[in-house]
This record gives structure tokens, C-alpha cells and sequence, in this order.
């Protein structure tokens, strides 16, 4: 990867993100060295610029920032920097340097979800239910997904909302399964949703 340290005197901003909730943490600065060592050592250091000197974040409260991966702009000349955080990211403790709530949208787990399942689609390992459906075709997995959307129904009518969230998860689940083995993904219904949502769209 290039960078260009030399635009701005040695160094470049730095938008740490999670790499979970995608929620922007912090903006810090990196020069060759502090970039170098974030590298080798896995875990995010500055060059600070009040005290003249490298700084690995957390190395006084235990707070670190484990790398998942760095990216350059178009212009090579600032860094995306995705990590794990070990604990709040502020120096006033906070979990973001804007006092934001560091919280994953649940939402995104269904992506996550869906990348398991696919995984499961290209490797099929022995002792999985969701190898055994892709194994057992699409009419099982549509009477599967069937069969859950029915539970779904009756645990609204006569049931209560745990038992409703629990069977409208199994339907997902089984939907996502579906989904996966059409090549499509839960983004795409997300999608039409999104277009119907626009002005004037019309039923096809």
C-alpha cells in the first residue's frame, strides 16, 4: 500500500472506525514509524504531535485498539483504520472522542448471519443443520421456511411476543438459507424495501 507521508510534513490523519458497529471512534495522526509499528504489532499507534513521540493507544488504561485492517484515501494521503476496541476509545472515557455510545445496530447481524451461511453453502462441513438443508434442496428449504412463517403466525394469534420473536428468528434464518442457495442475500430484500419506500414507486 502507498502513502503519502510527505504531503503533509511527515504525516497523515488517521479515522479509526469499529470494525463491528462501523461507528467512527477517533481521528489520530501516523507517521512512517507509528504506522510500521501498528503493523507489526497488531495494535493502533500514534505519533503525538503535543508530546512529540509515538503513543500506542491503551498502553496507560488497558484501552487498545486491536488493527483489522488499514486502507489509504484515493489520494494516499489518509488512513481508514478498522479495529476492535478493548473499552471506550475517549481519554474521558467515553466510548468515541464525540461522546457517542459505541452500540452495534442488531441489524447488521443479519449480514453477518447471511456471510455465515454463505460460508456454509461453499464448504458444506459434515455435522451442520444448514449443510443438511442445502443438501436436502429447495424443497426443503421452502418447507422449511413455510413451516416457520406458519409458527410465526399462530404465536401472534395465541402466543406470546417471546415465542413470536423466537419463531419469526426461525424464519429468517430458514428465508436467509433460502436466499443463499438462489445466490441472493438478505441485502436484496432490504433493498426492494428501500425502493419501494422512494416517492412514486408503483406495485409491479
Amino acid at each position: 500500500m502507498i502513502i503519502d507521508f510527505d504531503k503533509a510534513g511527515g504525516l497523515v490523519p488517521a479515522i479509526v472506525q469499529d470494525a463491528a458497529t462501523l461507528k467512527v471512534l477517533m481521528l489520530g495522526y501516523m507517521n512512517r514509524e507509528a504506522y510500521q509499528k501498528t503493523v507489526d504489532t497488531k495494535l493502533v499507534t500514534f505519533w503525538s504531535r503535543s508530546r512529540q513521540a509515538l503513543w500506542t493507544k491503551g498502553e496507560t488504561s488497558g484501552n487498545y485498539l486491536h488493527l483489522v485492517d488499514i486502507k489509504a484515501d484515493c489520494d494516499a494521503d489518509a488512513l481508514l483504520v478498522t479495529v476492535h476496541p478493548a473499552g471506550p476509545t475517549c481519554h474521558k472515557g467515553t466510548d468515541t472522542c464525540w461522546g457517542e455510545t459505541n452500540k452495534a445496530n442488531p441489524l447488521l447481524f443479519l449480514s453477518e448471519l447471511n456471510d455465515f451461511i454463505e460460508t456454509r453453502y461453499k464448504e458444506m462441513p459434515e455435522g451442520s443443520y444448514t449443510t443438511s438443508l442445502f443438501r436436502d434442496g429447495l424443497n426443503r428449504m421452502t418447507q422449511k421456511v413455510g413451516e416457520e412463517a406458519l409458527e410465526l403466525v399462530i404465536e401472534a394469534v395465541n402466543g406470546t411476543n417471546e415465542r413470536l420473536i423466537y419463531e419469526g428468528s426461525d424464519m429468517l434464518y430458514h428465508l436467509i438459507v433460502l436466499l443463499t442457495s438462489k445466490g441472493l442475500r438478505i441485502e436484496d430484500m432490504a433493498s426492494e424495501l428501500a425502493e419501494r419506500h422512494k416517492p412514486g414507486w408503483t406495485k409491479h
